[in-house]
């Protein structure tokens, strides 16, 4: 992962962690999926194998480019879904869960910036 900021190697980190969790146990993220979605394991799983293939591509120096701007597009087509887990978290009386799901929000910003400079920065 040589010629990779910090930041990027966490979101590839982070990417290889969620889209094994997505792909190994999808029930973990159903309430990230809101109700009129149809086939929400379908696309839990499908979000994870997206998650993996865009992990790998950032890695690799030749698919770099392409790979850190579909990892951005993933971070803001997913966004709707964390809003909607930090909202049905803030139902429940697990204080750990409701802060955390608040928090990651604002995070995904700055890991998207890092996706499109990491973009800008690789060999086309």
């Amino acid at each position: 992962m040589s010629g990779l900021s910090p930041i990027t190697k966490a979101v590839v980190g982070a990417f290889v962690v969620s889209g094994t969790i997505h792909v190994v146990r999808p029930q973990t993220f159903d309430a990230l999926m809101p109700e009129w979605l149809p086939a929400h394991k379908e696309i839990v799983v499908g979000s994870g194998v997206a998650e993996l293939v865009c992990a790998a591509a950032v890695v690799n120096p030749r698919t770099r480019r392409m790979g850190a701007l579909a990892s951005a597009a993933l971070l803001i087509g997913v966004y709707p879904g964390n809003v909607q887990m930090a909202l049905g978290a803030q139902k429940t009386h697990n204080t750990g869960y409701k802060i955390a799901t608040l928090a990651r929000l604002p995070l995904q910003w700055p890991m998207i910036s890092a996706m499109l400079k990491t973009a800008r920065e690789a060999k086309a």
